[in-house]
This record gives C-alpha cells, sequence and structure tokens, in this order.
C-alpha cells in the first residue's frame, strides 16, 4: 500500500507506559508511523521496565522514563515531569496508552495535536479520537490511532528490534557453557498474574515430551521466575536450562531467534516469540485471545479452554481464582497441548 507522507518535520511523542508486552506490540505503530513523518523524530515516553526494548528500535529518537511509583508518583513531581515534557517543543502526542495520568499529562502538554482512543480516561482531552475496538488485535488498534490504513491482514507488521552483537555473542557464550546447540526449546512458565499461568505440573509433561524429542529445553523469564527455573533445573538435570532473571531483554531476543519453538503463557514472552518471527504456542487460562493480544506471526498458534462462564474473569487475571477452582487452566489438558506442538514442529 501507498504510505502518504508529510512534508515538513517536526517533534512526535508516543505515551506508552504499559507493561513490558504493550511496548511490544507499540512497536510496529512507531515503525509506520516514522514512515508516514519520515522528516519527523519520534521519542517515546515509558517506564523503566520497557526502557530497553524501546532501546533496541531504530526508529526511535530518544526515550524519556517515566517513574510512576517513585520519582513521579505524586502529583507535584508529575506537573514538574510535565514542565519537562512541555520544553520539548513536540507538534504531536500518540497515546495507546489509556490511563488517568497519561490523559492528564497529555491535557497540561501544551500540544495541540494529540491522538487517543475512545475509551481513554478523561477521552475528551485529545484534539482526535480513534475507537477502541475490543475484538480488534492491539497491533491493529494502534495503527489504526494513527491513521494507518490496511486492507485485510495488511496490519500484521512484525517488531524490528536490532540487538547489539555484544548480546547475540552473550547468547552465544551461555549456549556453548550449557553445551546446548540450536537445537532446543523455550518455555516461559511465568505472568505477573498467577490466573495467566499454565500450571506448573502440566508445563513439566511438556518439557518431559521436548525431552523425548531429544530438545533441550531453556526456560526464560524475569527474576521472579528465578526459583521455578531452579526447581525445574534440579528435576530435569541435563536436559533443562533456566535463564530466568540472567538474561537482558536484548540477550532473550537473541536466544528465542534461535529456538525451535517457544511455549508461553499470555504475557510479554509471547511477543518477544513474535518479535523473533519463531513459531509461538500461547495458553490462555483466565484470559482470552479476543483480548487481542495473540500471536500474530503466521508460525504462531494459541489454545483456550472456552467452555466456562467464568471465563474470562478480568482482563489481566488475579493473584488466585476468584472462584477457587483454576478450570480454565486445568481443563487445558497437556494432551491438547502436546498435540498442537506436535503439529506445528512438524509443519
Amino acid at each position: 500500500m501507498e504510505i502518504l507522507k508529510e512534508k515538513d518535520g517536526g517533534k512526535i511523542l508516543v505515551i506508552q507506559t504499559a507493561f513490558l508486552g504493550d511496548a511490544v506490540l507499540t512497536l510496529p505503530m512507531i515503525q509506520k508511523l516514522k514512515e508516514m513523518n519520515d522528516n519527523s523524530s519520534i521519542d517515546v515516553l515509558c517506564i523503566h521496565a520497557s526502557k530497553e526494548i524501546f532501546e533496541l528500535s531504530s526508529y526511535i529518537n530518544e526515550i524519556i522514563v517515566m517513574d510512576k511509583k517513585g520519582e513521579h508518583k505524586s502529583f507535584f513531581s508529575l506537573f514538574k515531569f510535565i514542565k519537562l515534557i512541555r520544553s520539548k517543543g513536540y507538534n504531536k502526542i500518540y497515546s495507546p496508552h489509556r490511563s488517568f495520568r497519561t490523559s492528564l499529562l497529555v491535557l497540561q502538554s501544551g500540544v495541540k495535536e494529540t491522538y487517543g482512543f475512545s475509551n481513554a480516561s478523561m477521552f475528551h482531552v485529545y484534539k482526535n479520537l480513534t475507537e477502541y475496538i475490543p475484538n480488534h488485535h492491539e497491533v491493529q488498534r494502534n495503527l489504526e490511532l494513527i491513521g494507518y490504513e490496511y486492507s485485510g491482514s495488511g496490519w500484521k507488521v512484525l517488531p524490528e528490534v536490532d540487538i547489539p552483537k555484544e548480546s547475540d555473542s552473550a547468547v552465544k557464550v551461555f549456549l556453548e557453557r550449557n553445551n546446548i546447540n540450536n537445537y532446543f526449546a523455550v518455555i516461559a512458565p511465568g505472568s505477573i498474574w498467577n490466573t495467566k499461568r499454565y500450571p506448573l505440573e502440566y508445563y513439566e509433561e511438556v518439557i518431559k515430551y521436548f525431552i523425548d524429542q531429544a530438545l533441550k529445553v531453556i526456560i526464560i523469564g524475569s527474576g521472579e521466575e528465578e526459583e521455578i527455573g531452579k526447581s525445574l533445573e534440579e528435576k530435569f538435570a541435563g536436559n533443562l536450562i533456566s535463564s530466568a532473571g540472567k538474561l537482558t531483554i536484548a540477550e532473550s531476543l537473541a536466544l528465542l531467534k534461535r529456538a525451535k519453538i517457544l511455549i508461553s503463557n499470555d504475557s510479554a514472552p509471547t511477543h518477544f516469540g513474535v518479535c523473533a518471527d519463531i513459531p509461538v504456542l500461547t495458553l490462555y487460562c483466565s484470559t482470552v485471545p479476543d483480548f487481542g493480544f495473540y500471536p500474530y506471526n503466521e508460525k504462531s498458534r494459541w489454545l483456550s479452554y472456552a467452555e466456562l462462564k467464568c471465563k474470562p474473569c478480568g482482563i489481566h487475571g488475579y493473584a488466585r481464582c476468584p472462584l477457587k477452582h483454576f478450570q480454565c487452566g486445568y481443563k487445558l489438558k497437556v494432551e491438547s497441548v502436546i498435540s498442537e506442538i506436535k503439529e506445528m514442529m512438524n509443519g
């Protein structure tokens, strides 16, 4: 399709202060925004947890970090932060993030051309509103926010990242040290929300299947998954290595680019796998693919047990099942997961 480009340069700010997975899904929007405004520079306002993923994008000029839980928590400090934003002289603001704090920042930014979603908190502060379509994919919604015209599956723009050579080298060393060649599977068993976590005992059966197929298994995740990783290392000694809490985001992406397949919950690693453009199988427990965060590259699939009146119980999930049975996890039988893996691997 033809990209309509603006002739005049300027400064654009994209506000995305949500979770790491949301940040990855903002990259395609930034890529197309740069194509549409090739004479403009694009800055991103994000949180510290997602800073590294934006640092890997060549489309971004400057990254501004907002510490929502620390330095910029109070309204006084927020207004000092807004003063900094005003001093940047932005021509446009695009905000896929929809919180009250973000809308307040946009309201006080002094920028005339602002773009937000129709369901944003204080949506009236945005000059240009885009309808938030719940059953569209998040990448699709973000492209609609910037006015990117597509047809059919033309919204399926993959995130682009530039992995530093030193990160790639670090992964090579990690694999060599653990005697792993490029024939391995990756499992991401964690999530911030416990009700998004596929049962660990089911994951153990998946691990056994991979081992039977002569695949080594690598666990990825943040420092919060270190204990899970250690317990699995002990149980499957010699066949499984945990990298949870040991790799940077860039190194995790470099690792995934070498993997044969990724099995993940509905969490950030799913989007890392899409970014690496490898086969991803996402397992949905308390959430559903209709929320718009499923893996969308051609090689990937998802599984979800839908025959429950209580599912979905929330857009994010909970620390524990509200009904105390977690059937959304246990009803998604491991036999179905392994059958899907077989098809994906054979394909």
